[in-house]
């Protein structure tokens, strides 16, 4: 699309008060339609007549800056009148706030200083078919909003004394168009309402408001209060073991709300940034606080829930819950990995190892599609990827597992739903991912030499290493082959010539089965199997299984190795071992954080240690989604349900029930229809219902049974 519109800003310096744009427009006649284009450098809030303008918050999102904004269109025609006023607040949001907060680098410099901006068209109808535009331009005006203050990291503060009455010319900016976009991802809501659920003092003394789940979004606070009452609160995750509120794992992200009172009975929130939280700490409140001052609203992409998973274990339960919180936590424009400390990035890593989860327990196609074009634009000239997406962390070195997201992700995408354009729009990046791992190897056909995360957070890590025991270049090397055959599949699908990733995909299998004759750790084990890299997969599961066994039913993998480690031992009869991983109550495990009071996933297993301790400061997020992976375990192993064909065009049922579990009973929206799977252990006995909108192939105690669309009843042995 053609604009005429120019970007505007402050005509002089305001620091980090956020300023408010106006035009005060006029219509000529009846109206018949009217639209309103816009976007910013930073997020804004558009008022048309004193009313919100759409449903958008943080707006336009978070794209590759340098490469793609996106703008938004409104429907704006039953917001008209004869006389308007357009007001739109800009702050700083991702584009110019300090990210990220523990990185020091030329290029968050860069970011840092740049200038917030706004870009608007406002088209109008009329009924003669007259029309007019009214355009960001010199004559629009600005002044001092009433937010004072608004970053990512630190919070926001708003005066609602201040009132916007000096209003200056604006200046018109130079700034290319040509990366303006239309909206490509989901837009951002506000989605669920969370009310507090008490308010209390701490052991300290402290006056804490407990909403009774972690989420992301901000508070918004309702009070009877007279001008210039402070309100100040700070946003926390857990509180420690003395019962106090807890804070030091913000780092150094203020995560502070400020609002300042006018006279009288009022309701107000934070709108230009975000949060992540469970607690406040009330440092400032006029009168008693009482819960009802006091709800969260939660803040995520427009995501339709397409997943449902329920089960005879409440703690199990408790656990999908955390992993569907953790996703919307966490799939705010960006899938990011945390949403309350310094960072909030989208890690590339984390976002490869839950694809699948996500994309099962929301419609995520279009969430994905757009941030892999993020990723496409962020691409390196030599092929390499972030550690994160959109691309803050220049500087750092590209990361086997990390980067893969690149050709796992697209694939992965593919798979749930079936539509073949994201690896047509993705397919040059995902070969260039692979083309730079060749380049970049010291060794032809392995992966060696480079910089990694290794198998992050690793159980067996040695002392003082965050990267596990396993071996960066056997690691590298796997998702080398992965990617490397992902490239050939999806080149398949397309039609593309891949016959030199087929060559190079031998000589990868060759060269690592030479390379790399035994397995040392639990990961290695599982990247061998599931990568097809194992020369007799069935004996390393055997193998695996035993040293599961001597570690005392004991997981020792990372953000690597524990998203396949289930499936591994599954797919090679370690089902009941699969299990007693599952259920294990202790640390480490994933109920253990369930046990400790958890309505998230942590980051890491024991963020908060047995005896009450945290794990650390630096990095101890008690809302990262990474390990929540664990769901398609549940889909696909314990409920049973696969695609057979891409967006499960057909499907295949074949459910692996415990008596340890009672019942299951998983349902999946797919591109075909619905399909569920419940089954029922009594006494020696599995009864199976199956609901599916698609063919379906039943696998029931080893007998394959072809079946139409429809409902049915199966028995079987129970185990």
């Amino acid at each position: 699309m053609q604009f005429q519109a120019q970007w505007i800003r402050p005509s002089e310096g305001i620091g980090d008060v956020c300023p408010v744009f106006r035009k005060e427009i006029q219509t000529s006649g009846k109206i018949k339609s009217a639209e309103l284009y816009i976007t910013a450098l930073g997020v804004y809030a558009a008022a048309l007549n004193g009313r919100r303008v759409g449903k958008y918050v943080l707006a336009p999102g978070w794209t590759a800056y340098d490469h793609r904004l996106q703008y938004q269109q409104y429907d704006v025609t039953d917001m008209l009148g004869e006389e308007n006023k357009l007001e739109i607040t800009v702050g700083k949001g991702w584009y110019a706030s300090p990210m990220p907060g523990w990185n020091e680098s030329a290029d968050k410099l860069r970011r840092k200083n740049r200038k917030t901006a706004a870009f608007a068209e406002l088209h109008i109808t009329y009924d003669n078919g007259e029309k007019e535009i009214y355009a960001t331009d010199g004559s629009w005006q600005w002044a001092e909003s009433p937010i004072r203050f608004s970053e990512i990291y630190d919070g926001e503060i708003c005066d609602a004394t201040v009132q916007p009455e000096i209003w200056k010319p604006v200046c018109t900016a130079e700034s290319p168009t040509d990366r303006l976009i239309p909206q490509e991802g989901e837009e951002i809501r506000e989605k669920e309402t969370v009310m507090a659920k008490a308010v209390f003092t701490t052991p300290a003394g402290e006056t804490v408001v407990d909403f009774g789940q972690e989420v992301t979004g901000y508070v918004e606070i309702s009070v009877n209060a007279h001008t210039d009452d402070r309100i100040r609160f700070q946003h926390g995750e857990v509180l420690d073991r003395d019962g106090n509120f807890y804070r030091d794992n913000y780092r150094s992200a203020k995560a502070e709300t400020v609002y300042i009172c006018s006279e009288g009975k009022q309701t107000w929130h934070p709108t230009l940034t975000f949060f992540g939280f469970r607690y406040i700490k009330l440092l400032e409140f006029p009168g008693e606080a009482k819960p009802e001052n006091f709800r969260a609203i939660v803040v995520y992409s427009d995501i339709r829930q397409s997943g449902r998973i329920r089960c005879g274990r409440p703690e199990i339960d408790q656990l999908i819950s955390n992993i569907f919180w953790g996703q919307k936590s966490n799939f705010l424009d960006v899938p990011t990995d945390c949403p309350q400390r310094d960072e909030r990035l989208g890690w590339t890593g984390d976002a490869q190892v839950f694809v699948k989860t996500a994309g099962y327990n929301f419609d995520v196609e279009k969430f994905f599609r757009k941030w892999l074009r993020d990723l496409k634009a962020d691409q390196r000239p030599d092929g390499s990827v972030g550690q994160v997406i959109p691309d803050y962390m220049p500087e750092e070195a590209p990361s086997a597992a990390w980067g893969d997201a690149a050709v796992i992700c697209p694939w992965q995408i593919y798979e749930t739903y079936g539509n073949e354009e994201v690896l047509r729009e993705q397919f040059e990046s995902m070969k260039k991912w692979v083309d730079y791992i060749t380049s970049a190897t010291k060794k032809q056909y392995l992966w060696t030499g480079g910089v990694h995360f290794g198998d992050w957070l690793g159980l067996d890590a040695p002392s003082g290493s965050y990267k596990g025991s396993s071996r960066e270049d056997f690691i590298a090397s796997a998702f080398y082959a992965c990617s490397t055959e992902l490239v050939i599949k999806a080149g398949r699908v397309i039609g593309a010539d891949v016959s030199g990733y087929e060559r190079l995909y031998r000589n990868i299998v060759e060269t690592f089965r030479k390379e790399y004759p035994e397995y040392h750790t639990q990961t290695e084990h599982i990247l061998a199997i599931r990568f097809g890299l194992a020369e007799d997969p069935r004996r390393t599961a055997d193998a695996l299984a035993d040293m599961i066994w001597r570690d005392g039913i004991q997981m020792r993998t990372g953000f690597v190795g524990t998203p396949y480690l289930l499936h591994v031992l599954s797919d090679y009869g370690h089902k009941d071992l699969a299990y007693s991983l599952l259920l294990r109550r202790e640390y480490p495990s994933w109920l253990y954080s369930v046990d400790k009071g958890a309505t998230t996933i942590w980051e890491h297993w024991d963020g908060i240690m047995e005896n009450g301790e945290f794990w650390s400061t630096d990095m101890n997020s008690f809302n990262h989604y990474a390990y929540g992976s664990v769901a398609d375990w549940l889909y696909e192993k314990a409920a049973g349900i696969m695609p057979a064909l891409p967006g499960f065009e057909k499907a295949v049922i074949c459910p692996h029930p415990d008596k340890r579990m009672d019942w299951m009973d998983a349902e999946i929206d797919t591109r075909h229809g619905k399909i569920r799977s419940y089954w029922s252990c009594e006494k020696d006995t599995v009864r199976y219902e199956i609901w599916a909108d698609m063919p379906v192939t039943v696998v029931i105690d080893g007998k394959e049974t072809e079946l139409d669309p429809g409902r049915y009843t199966f028995w079987g042995r129970a185990e």
